[in-house]
């Protein structure tokens, strides 16, 4: 079933949208939750409250890429879940990926406008990058993928990744710096 069928769906408050979008995404939500949260049953959990999640805002909302819509929703859950446990339990890749990432991002609670403004530098940012180091950049800080991980699926040594990583980090920061997100 095409997206716009699925949304078409939601809109109707058919409540076929949801085993429609399972069918279609349920695997591609699942492993975004997996790889944050390594349990399979919390992955699950997850999964089950982004069609929820997705019930309650379609309508208002009428997402342009349903993937993204439900990636996002997925990702912000299995987060907020992995939180939540962690004082219980460490998934020390993410953890990693996460130190990484939050050394570009400046300190603080933001305020609405500081996100919106940071969410639009970031997508400018990723944007300018060539595709390989896009990819790479989003499997490590979007999908929480092990370095390991990525370098099989470019077809890169693991220090390559690295590198490639860091560099783009440095380059980030010094981005967000020029555009006034640091102080």
């Amino acid at each position: 079933m095409e997206d716009r069928q699925i949304i078409a769906l939601f809109w109707n408050r058919d409540e076929q949208a949801i085993s429609q979008s399972q069918k279609k995404y349920g695997r591609f939500c699942h492993t975004i939750a997996y790889r944050i949260l390594s349990s399979y049953g919390d992955s699950e959990e997850c999964v089950n409250d982004t069609w929820q999640k997705a019930w309650n805002a379609i309508p208002p909302e009428k997402p342009a890429v349903l993937q993204a819509f439900f990636g996002r929703i997925t990702r912000n859950l299995a987060l907020d879940r992995y939180a939540y446990k962690a004082a219980k339990k460490r998934n020390i890749h993410l953890e990693a990926a996460m130190e990484e990432y939050w050394e570009c991002i400046p300190d603080g609670k933001p305020n609405l406008e500081d996100s919106l403004a940071m969410k639009d530098l970031l997508n400018r940012f990723l944007a300018d990058l060539d595709k390989q180091t896009r990819i790479i950049f989003l499997r490590r800080y979007w999908y929480a993928c092990s370095i390991g991980e990525i370098a099989r699926s470019v077809g890169l040594m693991e220090s390559n990744v690295s590198v490639i990583l860091h560099r783009t980090r440095k380059k980030l920061k010094a981005y967000l710096e020029k555009e006034g997100m640091f102080i």
